[in-house]
């Protein structure tokens, strides 16, 4: 005897690739960012502008502390750093 159909396995519509029983959006956009990546991504930052890389904005003559040079870089978009995050585990 056949298993009944459950949501994933319904047939997609004209037009769909798959059909999933998850949510296509994800939790996060690229944008956003949790405290500890933000954190990471700061103090990386901060790291190589005391080891003496560029600094990608213009800041005042006077502002001499790497951290928040970097804080003024990540709020202006500017460090060149990305996050790589792995997918979740399905539940089950």
């Amino acid at each position: 005897m056949a298993e009944p159909l459950t949501a994933a396995a319904i047939v997609a519509a004209p037009g769909k690739r798959s059909v999933s029983d998850r949510s296509t959006r994800s939790a996060r956009s690229p944008e956003e960012y949790t405290r500890f990546e933000r954190a990471r991504i700061l103090g990386a930052r901060a790291l190589q502008v005391s080891l003496g890389a560029p600094i990608l904005i213009d800041v005042p003559a006077t502002l001499v502390d790497p951290v928040e040079i970097a804080e003024r870089e990540f709020a202006a978009g500017r460090i060149p750093i990305t996050v790589r995050r792995r997918p979740r585990p399905a539940a089950g």
